[in-house]
Protein backbone atom coordinates (compact mmCIF):
# COMPACT_ATOMS: atom_id res chain seq x y z
CA UNK A 1 0.00 0.00 0.00
CA UNK A 2 1.28 3.48 -0.87
CA UNK A 3 2.09 5.65 2.11
CA UNK A 4 0.11 8.88 2.46
CA UNK A 5 1.83 11.88 4.03
CA UNK A 6 1.26 15.61 4.19
CA UNK A 7 4.61 17.15 3.19
CA UNK A 8 4.94 20.96 3.47
CA UNK A 9 7.79 23.45 3.78
CA UNK A 10 7.89 27.18 4.55
CA UNK A 11 10.71 29.71 4.89
CA UNK A 12 10.66 31.86 8.02
CA UNK A 13 12.68 35.02 8.62
CA UNK A 14 13.51 34.11 12.23
CA UNK A 15 15.97 31.92 14.09
CA UNK A 16 15.09 28.27 14.66
CA UNK A 17 14.83 28.84 18.42
CA UNK A 18 11.96 31.29 17.90
CA UNK A 19 10.16 28.91 15.51
CA UNK A 20 10.67 26.11 18.06
CA UNK A 21 9.00 28.25 20.74
CA UNK A 22 5.99 28.93 18.50
CA UNK A 23 5.62 25.19 17.92
CA UNK A 24 6.14 23.97 21.48
CA UNK A 25 5.02 26.62 23.98
CA UNK A 26 1.34 26.11 24.90
CA UNK A 27 0.66 29.84 25.15
CA UNK A 28 1.85 30.20 21.55
CA UNK A 29 0.78 26.95 19.87
CA UNK A 30 -2.83 27.57 20.90
CA UNK A 31 -2.83 30.35 18.27
CA UNK A 32 -2.13 27.97 15.38
CA UNK A 33 -3.49 24.67 16.75
CA UNK A 34 -6.99 26.16 16.61
CA UNK A 35 -6.91 25.50 12.84
CA UNK A 36 -7.14 21.76 13.59
CA UNK A 37 -10.37 22.15 15.57
CA UNK A 38 -12.57 22.23 12.42
CA UNK A 39 -15.17 24.37 14.13
CA UNK A 40 -14.94 22.32 17.33
CA UNK A 41 -13.41 23.38 20.64
CA UNK A 42 -10.20 25.37 20.52
CA UNK A 43 -7.16 23.53 21.85
CA UNK A 44 -3.44 23.69 22.48
CA UNK A 45 -0.56 21.21 22.76
CA UNK A 46 0.97 20.31 26.12
CA UNK A 47 4.16 18.33 26.63
CA UNK A 48 7.59 18.53 28.21
CA UNK A 49 8.85 17.71 24.67
CA UNK A 50 11.31 15.16 26.03
CA UNK A 51 11.82 11.83 24.28
CA UNK A 52 9.03 9.44 25.26
CA UNK A 53 6.98 12.09 27.03
CA UNK A 54 3.23 12.34 26.38
CA UNK A 55 1.79 14.97 24.06
CA UNK A 56 -1.75 16.13 24.74
CA UNK A 57 -3.96 18.28 22.51
CA UNK A 58 -6.26 19.78 25.14
CA UNK A 59 -9.44 21.77 24.83
CA UNK A 60 -9.98 24.96 26.84
CA UNK A 61 -11.70 22.92 29.56
CA UNK A 62 -8.66 20.59 29.85
CA UNK A 63 -10.29 17.71 27.96
CA UNK A 64 -7.76 15.64 26.01
CA UNK A 65 -8.82 15.47 22.35
CA UNK A 66 -5.68 13.95 20.82
CA UNK A 67 -2.80 12.22 22.54
CA UNK A 68 0.53 10.80 21.56
CA UNK A 69 4.17 10.56 22.55
CA UNK A 70 7.38 12.27 21.53
CA UNK A 71 9.33 9.80 19.37
CA UNK A 72 12.26 12.04 18.32
CA UNK A 73 13.58 15.36 19.60
CA UNK A 74 16.61 17.58 18.96
CA UNK A 75 16.11 21.07 20.39
CA UNK A 76 15.55 23.69 17.65
CA UNK A 77 16.04 21.05 14.90
CA UNK A 78 13.68 18.08 15.04
CA UNK A 79 10.47 17.13 16.81
CA UNK A 80 8.34 14.08 16.03
CA UNK A 81 5.33 12.86 17.96
CA UNK A 82 2.48 10.45 17.41
CA UNK A 83 -1.12 11.62 17.25
CA UNK A 84 -4.18 9.55 18.16
CA UNK A 85 -7.72 10.82 18.35
CA UNK A 86 -8.88 9.64 21.80
CA UNK A 87 -12.34 8.88 20.37
CA UNK A 88 -10.89 6.17 18.11
CA UNK A 89 -11.08 2.76 19.72
CA UNK A 90 -8.50 1.13 17.47
CA UNK A 91 -5.01 2.56 17.09
CA UNK A 92 -3.10 1.63 13.96
CA UNK A 93 0.42 0.30 14.23
CA UNK A 94 2.87 3.16 13.82
CA UNK A 95 6.38 3.23 12.41
CA UNK A 96 9.18 5.56 13.45
CA UNK A 97 8.23 8.06 10.74
CA UNK A 98 4.52 8.23 11.64
CA UNK A 99 2.86 11.13 13.40
CA UNK A 100 3.81 14.77 12.98
CA UNK A 101 7.42 15.69 12.29
CA UNK A 102 8.80 19.23 12.46
CA UNK A 103 12.26 19.67 10.93
CA UNK A 104 13.94 23.05 11.35
CA UNK A 105 17.05 24.11 9.44
CA UNK A 106 18.57 27.53 10.18
CA UNK A 107 20.93 29.41 7.90
CA UNK A 108 22.03 32.95 8.82
CA UNK A 109 18.92 33.68 10.88
CA UNK A 110 16.53 32.20 8.31
CA UNK A 111 14.71 28.98 9.20
CA UNK A 112 13.19 26.44 6.87
CA UNK A 113 10.36 24.58 8.59
CA UNK A 114 9.45 21.25 7.04
CA UNK A 115 6.44 19.34 8.33
CA UNK A 116 5.53 15.77 7.58
CA UNK A 117 2.30 14.21 8.85
CA UNK A 118 1.08 10.67 8.29
CA UNK A 119 1.02 7.83 7.43
CA UNK A 120 -2.66 8.17 6.56
CA UNK A 121 -2.69 4.93 4.53
CA UNK A 122 -3.32 2.98 7.76
CA UNK A 123 -6.73 4.68 8.06
CA UNK A 124 -9.98 3.98 6.24
CA UNK A 125 -10.43 6.85 3.74
CA UNK A 126 -6.81 7.84 4.42
CA UNK A 127 -6.49 9.98 1.27
CA UNK A 128 -9.47 12.07 2.39
CA UNK A 129 -7.93 12.66 5.83
CA UNK A 130 -4.51 13.40 4.32
CA UNK A 131 -6.05 16.00 1.98
CA UNK A 132 -8.02 17.60 4.82
CA UNK A 133 -4.85 17.78 6.95
CA UNK A 134 -2.90 19.30 4.04
CA UNK A 135 -5.54 22.05 3.78
CA UNK A 136 -5.19 22.75 7.51
CA UNK A 137 -1.38 22.95 7.29
CA UNK A 138 -1.82 25.48 4.47
CA UNK A 139 -3.46 27.71 7.11
CA UNK A 140 -1.18 26.77 10.01
CA UNK A 141 2.22 27.35 8.39
CA UNK A 142 1.61 31.03 7.47
CA UNK A 143 0.43 31.60 11.07
CA UNK A 144 3.57 29.98 12.49
CA UNK A 145 5.64 32.13 10.10
CA UNK A 146 3.90 35.35 11.17
CA UNK A 147 4.21 34.53 14.85
CA UNK A 148 7.92 33.65 14.64
CA UNK A 149 8.71 36.76 12.60
CA UNK A 150 7.04 39.11 15.12
CA UNK A 151 9.36 41.05 17.40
Amino acid sequence: MTKLFVDKTIGINAPASKVWDVLTRSELNCQWAVEFSSGGPEFHLESTWELGSPVFWKGQDGTVIVEGNVTAVQQDQLLRFTVFDVRMTERPTVTEEDGITFQLAEDEGQTTLHILQGDFSAMTDGAKYRDASADIWDKVLPKVKRMAEED
